[in-house]
Order: C-alpha cells, then structure tokens, then sequence
C-alpha cells in the first residue's frame, strides 16, 4: 500500500496538478496575514479555516489524477480496502505538507507576533494551539474532497458543487448561532476558542466533534466506492 501512496503523490507532483492549491493557499493566507499582526493562536485559527476549502480541494485534485483504469487495476492488485486508503493517506500527506507551510508562512510576512502582555499565551503554547487547529481541519478537509472526487460524483461538475457546499455550509453553519452545527467540522468553533482562553474540555469536545464528523464522511465515502465499483 506504501507503494501506492508514493505513486499516488509522484502523480500529484509530476503533473503539476499540487501547484494550483499551493498556490490559492499562499493567496488567501497573503490576504489573512496583509491585514495586521495578531497573535499565534488566534492568527492560526483563522488560517486553518481559510485553509479548509484548499485542503479538500487539494485532496479533490490528488485523488482525481489517477485514471480510472489504473485506479480500478489498484483494486484487483491490493484490495478494494486498501485503495481506498492508499489514496487518503496520500492525501493527509499532501495536506500535511500544505499545513507545515501555512505555519511558517505567516512569521516569513510578519503577520503574527510574540506574547507582549501579561494576558497573552506564551509562544509555544500558542504555536501549539495553532497545529492542533489545522491538524483538526485536515481529516475533515480530506473526507470532502474524497466526497468530491470523481470517484463518487462521476463529473466535474458535481464534484464542484460538492466542495462549494461543504465549503459555505462549513462556514454558515459554524457560525456562533447556528441552529445544526453539528452538521459541518468545526473550523469556525475551534477559531472562535483560540480567540479567548481554552478550557480542557473544549479541546476535548472539540476533537471529538472534528474526528466523529470526518468518520461519518469517510464512511459515506466507502459505502459510496462499493456502490460505484
């Protein structure tokens, strides 16, 4: 299954394809950081829902490089099961590399700055926050492009429509009084509660809520692979 992930990443790479959600990451994160400095947590919180939209459309982009024919030769050669699972894999390690450079990004620009007040976290508990944020995006990012690929959807256009509505909906229905929030990860909760103090078990609620969600969507899209298979 290694095997398939690094061909899976090799095709990613090789055609081209990484660049484009690279490149609208970089983009918004220029527009995020452009307005001021703030402090890590905050600052981090709000990346990882900008960058939400990005890492499910990268994930899109990974999983449809592969053409049909290989992917269903992929099936017979390693299992149905672990196909699946190739091709997330590959993905969180796209997604992973896309969040290392949404961390540095924003002390390359000045766009956020140390604790300089008695009621500011210290630096390393900030910066700590702020992967926690992003790594909580990515699962659920990773499960909307799966849903979106054409694997599930069949067309391009359908796949779009997909990422558009978990997308806005993700925003929406984060908002502080949404009547289903349940319905979307919590991108915008968990950037909400890196602007004040976090309690303990609001973390904990909150990665519960982010994994329960992703779980939920991962299984919509095995059962989606068998059905289309």
């Amino acid at each position: 299954m290694i095997a398939l992930v690094r061909l899976r990443l090799a095709g990613f790479l090789r055609t081209g394809r990484a660049l484009a959600p690279v490149l609208a990451g970089l983009l918004a994160l220029g527009v995020l950081y452009g307005g001021g400095r703030a402090q890590p947590a905050e600052a981090y919180g709000v990346s990882a829902v900008v960058l939400f939209p990005v890492l499910a459309w990268q994930t899109k982009i990974l999983l449809d490089v592969e053409p049909d024919v290989q992917r269903r030769l992929a099936r017979v050669g390693v299992g149905p099961a672990r196909e699946r699972a190739a091709g997330l894999l590959a993905a969180a390690v796209a997604g992973l590399a896309t969040i290392a450079v949404a961390l540095v990004f924003p002390w390359l620009v000045g766009g956020v700055t140390g604790p300089s007040g008695p009621g500011d976290r210290p630096l390393a508990e900030g910066l700590a926050l702020g992967l926690w944020a992003h790594l909580l995006a990515l699962p659920a990012a990773v499960a909307l492009g799966a849903l979106a690929s054409r694997a599930i959807t069949r067309s391009a256009g359908y796949g779009v429509a997909v990422l558009t509505v978990g997308a806005v909906a993700a925003v929406v229905l984060g908002l502080s009084r949404s009547v289903a929030p349940w319905l979307v990860p919590p991108v915008l909760p968990t950037a909400r509660a890196l602007a004040g103090p976090l309690a303990a078990s609001t973390g904990v609620l909150l990665t519960a809520w982010a994994l329960a969600w992703a779980a939920v969507a991962l299984a919509g899209y095995a059962w989606g692979r068998r059905s289309r298979a």
